[in-house]
Formats: C-alpha cells, structure tokens, sequence
C-alpha cells in the first residue's frame, strides 16, 4: 500500500536545457510532484522508483499562467516541482527510466 502511494508522488520528470544544466552541474534532478507531497515523501518515492540514495530536496510551488482564450481570460493550474539532488557517485538515466 505504501508503496503505491509513492509512485503516485512522481509525476512526470522535467526535461528542459535548465534542468539539464543542473543535472552535469550539481547531480540535480528534476521533476514535476503531486502538490500534496511532502520532502519527505518525494525522497522516498526517487530512492525506491531509481534505487538511489537523495542527499537533499527542494521544493517549489508553480503558479499557473493566466491565458486568453478568445474572449474570456483562463488559468492553467499550479503545480509543485521538486529538484532531487543526489550523493555524490549515485545517477539517474531519464532516457532510460
């Protein structure tokens, strides 16, 4: 049971030059969490997904933008992005996982 929950705090990993960057940089990672997710929890679920060990975890709230859509103006929703680092000798391939 516990184990299921924790897959669902992963939701998708965040593929972008900046994430990148700080994936050669400071053995980073990157990657987009249920908003109710605690460190925590977001520790537990990377190191039981990849069998890692996470050194730190912080976390950001994204605000959604604000869109036009024609007439009427609508909000994309928030979400919480999580940057994973890991000890030092430990790696994720995202290419692969």
């Amino acid at each position: 049971m516990q184990q299921i929950k924790l897959a669902s705090i992963l939701t998708a990993p965040i593929v972008s030059e900046k994430s990148s960057n700080v994936a050669d940089k400071s053995n980073q990672f990157v990657f987009k969490v249920a908003k109710t997710a605690t460190k925590l929890q977001i520790k537990n679920a990377v190191e039981l997904m990849f069998g890692v060990k996470v050194e730190t975890v912080r976390v950001l709230n994204v605000k959604g933008k604000v869109k036009r859509f024609g007439r009427s103006l609508g909000k994309r929703s928030d979400w919480k992005k999580a940057y994973v680092k890991l000890q030092s000798g430990q790696n994720i391939e995202l290419a692969t996982a």
